[in-house]
Order: structure tokens, then sequence, then C-alpha cells
């Protein structure tokens, strides 16, 4: 007997009622990023592997272990195979959308969103899967549209605080800090090169392999054993220029402004190559169904990825939020995880009402209400069970209903039947 084919580990059917949740989550995130001038841009889930490798860094978790990568085999022979890779996340290729379409001649800040899919080799657990969905978004420009403005860092993390608290997240916490500049940074990654090397050897396997390829890989450690030597490491408030805490203190004033709460933490550094300044995180309670790893979202400002790209100078701040962990918050916490009923079940009382149950249904859907029909084989019992389980309310068509057009409608919150004539349906069902 053949196996039975099932979806592939880390990857997962999202079937209704679930979706609806999903599509509240999305829905709410366009219109709060529409408020704040935000765009969608759609780029393809596989880009060239030389994006990745140079946008979020070799020595990279993302890169070196967990990408999806293949060679695509030419249809000539004389053509050589190209290294293409499945998106491990998508600020890269929205920074090579901008520079492949000249957004930089406009002159202007642009500001554009995503959503959709994204792919890593990841060991699957609660809340991370190998194809996992992010809702992101970035701001970049020329220096001159303001781009490099500690008030667009702000800002972002103003209308993050908004979409939480309109999807509905309760007790969310904010961590921010700053990574410092491109000058900052390589004074600093020396200095903590010099206080691992001697403590290195009494750390995890993996601590000890970052030390040596991405040292500030080793400051987001979540190893029990390691932390004491962690907290004894260089601080990256010790390294910043001038210019860099001035940055920071403007970016903490103007979220004091704004009224959103926050805490700085030295050790939030994100590992990817091509943060600059401004590293945020949004976390949420233990028992909040992410488990042990509670970060909702990440994210920060890279003022130097477009070069990395060979594109023009264009600073930049973005964020991904791991939808899969945003509905699993949703679901712990109860909000906005209430299944949505349908407006009306329409039930025809024998075959013979079927064509006007399905007439009736059509005027329904056009007012704008959600509306499923029955069948008029099925028993008055059978209606009433399935109408029950996806509508508020169910309406009845026979042919006393047809012929005088008052029909029968039954509300199973309140438990009552009620004759409502035709022309007023629409109105009734809506209130």
């Amino acid at each position: 007997m053949m196996a039975t084919l099932k979806a592939v580990r880390g990857t997962r059917d999202l079937l209704p009622p679930e979706t609806a949740l999903w599509n509240y989550v999305e829905a709410t995130a366009r219109a709060v990023f529409a408020r704040y001038g935000f765009g969608e841009i759609r780029t393809p889930i596989f880009e060239d592997t030389a994006l990745f490798a140079r946008g979020v860094g070799e020595e990279t978790d993302i890169v070196s272990k967990e990408m999806y990568t293949w060679e695509d085999r030419t249809r000539a022979d004389s053509d050589s195979a190209q290294s293409l890779t499945l998106r491990p996340e998508n600020t890269a290729g929205v920074v090579r959308a901008y520079i492949e379409h000249k957004l930089a001649d406009t002159g202007m800040l642009q500001k554009l969103f995503y959503i959709g899919p994204q792919f890593r080799r990841e060991r699957p657990q609660r809340g991370r899967y190998r194809q996992f969905w992010q809702i992101g978004a970035e701001v970049l420009g020329p220096a001159w549209s303001g781009a490099d403005s500690s008030l667009r860092d702000a800002e972002v993390l103003e209308m993050l605080s908004t979409f939480l608290n309109e999807v509905g997240v309760k007790g969310w916490k904010l961590e921010v800090n700053s990574v410092g500049s491109s000058t900052d940074r390589p004074r600093y990654i020396a200095a903590l090169r010099e206080a691992l090397a001697p403590v290195k050897s009494r750390m995890s396997a993996d601590n000890q392999r970052r030390a040596e390829t991405n040292p500030l890989r080793v400051l987001d450690s979540k190893e029990p054993g390691d932390q004491e030597i962690i907290d004894g490491l260089p601080k990256i408030a010790d390294f910043l220029d001038d210019a860099s805490k001035e940055h920071f203190a403007q970016v903490l004033a103007a979220l004091d402004a704004c009224g959103v709460a926050y805490t700085v933490n030295p050790r939030l550094v994100r590992g990817l190559d091509y943060y600059t300044r401004t590293t945020f995180e949004f976390t949420v309670p233990d028992g909040s169904g992410l488990g042990t790893q509670n970060a909702l979202l990440g994210g920060g400002r890279y003022d130097g990825l477009s070069e990395m790209l060979s594109g023009p100078k264009a600073p930049g701040i973005g964020f991904a939020i791991g939808e899969d962990r945003l509905i699993l918050t949703l679901q712990a916490q109860a909000a906005a995880a209430v299944e949505k009923k349908l407006d009306a079940f329409v039930a025809p009382m024998g075959m013979g009402q079927n064509a006007a149950a399905l007439a009736l249904a059509q005027e329904l859907r056009r007012a704008g209400l959600a509306v499923e029909v029955g069948d008029g084989s099925f028993r008055l019992k059978k209606s009433f069970e399935a109408a029950d389980k996806l509508a508020r309310r169910m309406v009845i068509v026979g042919e006393d209903e047809v012929s005088s057009g008052i029909l029968t409608v039954k509300d199973f919150s309140a438990g009552e039947q009620t004759k409502v004539a035709r022309t007023e349906l629409v109105g009734f069902l809506r209130a």
C-alpha cells in the first residue's frame, strides 16, 4: 500500500476557521500601516543567493545553515546555472527592489510593507516553522528625504505599538538599544572578541562558534549556563560616538512624547550584519503561547545595506513580525479569536424551493451579508444543526414564505422565531 502523503515537516496547512484570524490580523496591519502612509510591495519568494550572502551576512546562522538554496539549471547548455535561494527574510529583497527600480530618483521617502511567507531550514518548534509568515515594513530613501532621522525610528515604534494594541495583544513590552554606527560597531566587535577569548572555552558549543564567526550573536544567546559570562562582557553603549548617542537620545525622547513605554536593553544587538544604530524587539508575557522564547517581532536601522548591495546611500529602518507567533499569542490570550459566524443560513423546505432559496441568498449576498444555503433534501433537524454551527440566524424558505413574501427567521442566540417581510430582511439581518 502506498504511504499517505502529508505536509512536509516544518510546514502545515491553515484551515478555516483559523484562517479567519489570519485574515483579521492582516487586514488590521493593512489598515494601520495605510494610516501611516505605507504602501504594499510584493517581491519574489526566491532571489539570487548572492543577495542574502551580501545583505544578511555570510557568517549569520541564516546564510551558513538555514537557507534553501539550489542550482537553477538552464535550458541552454552554453549558459551557466544560477544559484537561487528561497527568501529567508524580506528586507534584502525590498532593498534590492528599491535599487533596481531606481526609487532613489524620486527623492521621496519610501514607506513599504509586505505580508508573505519566508523559508528557513530550522529545527521546527512551537511557533517556528520552515515556511513561516512575516508582516514587515521598511522606511528608506536618500538622506535628504529624512530617512536617517531619529523621528523615523520613533514613528515606526509608535506605529507598532498602535498595531499591537488594535490587533488585541495584551501585555507587550518594547526593548530598545543602539548598536552604533558602521564605525562604532567594528570597535565594539573587536573589544567583544578580546573579552571572549579567555572565557569562550567555558561556553556552549554554539556560543564558542559564534565567538569566532559572529560575536554579537553571543549577546542574544538564551543558553542558561552562559548568562553569567555574557553579563560580564563589554556593553555597546560604552563604544558609541557622540552622533550615535545623540540619535538614540532623540528616539527615546520622541517615544516619551508619544507615551510609548520601553526598556533600554544593552544586550539587544540582533545578529544580522546590516543593523546600525537603533535596534528593537517586542516581547509578550510568559503564558502567551510562545513557550520560552517570547519575542513577537524585531527590527532596527540599517543605514549601510543599500551600499552593501551596490546601491546608492539609502538609510533605512524596518521590522518583521512573526505572524505565526502573533497568531499563537492571540489564541493563547483569546483576543480576536472568536469564531465569526455567517449572517444567515437560508434553508429551503423541499427540493422545489432550492432555486428560490439560491435567489434569496444572491439578494442577501449582494447587499453585503455573509450567507450559506442549505439543500431542500435536508430534513428540518439537519438544517437546524447546520445553521446553528455556521450562522447567527436561519431563514426558512417554504412554499408559504415564497408565495406570501413573509419569511420565518430563527435567531439562535435569542432562541426566537420572527416573521419578516422580504423587503425588510436585509435590515433585519444586519441588526
